[in-house]
């Protein structure tokens, strides 16, 4: 049966006490060297990067690629970075950011017709926009749009855990990396993986894991999310 949507990987980083950052959301460098090599390798694999907008205004990253991952995809016939993909329900997307200052690849904007028409005029100039009807993002429908119109195949989610527990509610998680570093934050108010919510997910995700490896004091893992084993809490 042909699938209908890319192969969606999440790749994060966390403290030993599960968190992605403190509680002030401000940028915080708690991997190793060998960590950042391995989200760029990840962001490599794939077709498509994506990033939520408060995480992109956060980290005010361009998501692109070092040289040396550039020509190694171009050796395998692929574009020099992958594809990038924000996702915003309001739409309220400085134009001024550092990813739209890069020319790595092309930038699709998922977003609602909540976007004030002066931001539609400044980010169309530099982004395609796709914008709906509704309240939020259709992360299903918008996965959909990534398969079909732009022939992506695998997407690679770098966050934040606001877009992943979205996306994990919605069983559209297929492959977790995560990097697990050496540091306790504690802080009731910094958040998880999935956020900062008190309430449970709408259902138990079961992990599968499928490689594990230390390097110095961190560990990476990777899970495959069985979509069939789901329990409601």
């Amino acid at each position: 049966m042909k699938r209908q949507r890319p192969f969606v990987v999440a790749t994060f980083a966390m403290t030993a006490d599960g968190k992605v950052t403190t509680r002030t959301l401000a940028p915080v460098d708690f991997t190793s060297r060998e960590d950042k090599l391995h989200l760029f390798r990840q962001r490599a694999s794939a077709d498509a990067v994506m990033i939520g907008h408060t995480s992109l205004k956060r980290d005010n990253v361009r998501l692109g690629l070092p040289a040396g991952l550039q020509e190694t995809r171009t050796k395998r016939r692929q574009s020099r970075c992958p594809l990038r993909v924000i996702v915003s329900n309001e739409g309220r997307i400085d134009h001024r950011l550092n990813i739209f200052q890069s020319n790595a690849s092309p930038i699709v904007i998922f977003s609602t017709k909540r976007m004030p028409r002066k931001y539609q005029r400044a980010l169309e100039k530099k982004a395609t926009l796709h914008l709906s009807s509704a309240e939020h993002v259709d992360l299903a429908r918008m996965l959909q749009t990534l398969r079909n119109k732009y022939k992506v195949r695998t997407l690679e989610c770098e966050g934040g855990p606001t877009l992943f527990r979205a996306l994990l509610e919605q069983d559209l998680i297929d492959q977790l990396n995560l990097t697990i570093a050496p540091y306790l934050f504690g802080g009731a108010k910094a958040p998880t993986l999935t956020g900062v919510s008190k309430e449970f997910l709408p259902a138990s995700v079961h992990c599968s894991l499928s490689n594990m490896r230390t390097i110095g004091d961190e560990c990476f893992l990777t899970y495959r999310i069985k979509h069939q084993q789901r329990r409601r809490n």
